[in-house]
């Protein structure tokens, strides 16, 4: 059960220091807590819940979401996996 524990503690932390990776490249629009409009435009994500990011940055990546920044945001998403999604999702989530 120690063992289980460590596991999934040690898988958080990862989780964590991943978020914080694929959170880097966004904080130039977004801002470093996630509080900003991006260039005046968007949602200020931090105020959104993990299920709404996870939605919007799928939605980017397959043409399905976004007004004005749709296309700039799509080239932003390409790379990511969907793993990275809930990562990053949970990760910009927690600054709320």
């Amino acid at each position: 059960m120690k063992t289980l524990l460590l596991i999934l503690g040690i898988t958080s932390i990862l989780a964590a220091a991943d978020g914080a990776a694929l959170f880097n490249k966004c904080t130039a629009c977004h801002g470093s807590n996630a509080e900003k409009h991006a260039l005046g435009k968007s949602k200020v994500i931090k105020d959104m819940s993990q299920k709404e990011i996870a939605t919007a940055l799928s939605g980017y990546q397959d043409g399905s979401y976004g007004g004005a920044m749709k296309a700039l945001m799509k080239g932003q998403v390409a790379a990511l996996t969907p793993q990275d999604i809930q990562i990053l999702s949970q990760y910009i989530s927690a600054k709320q």
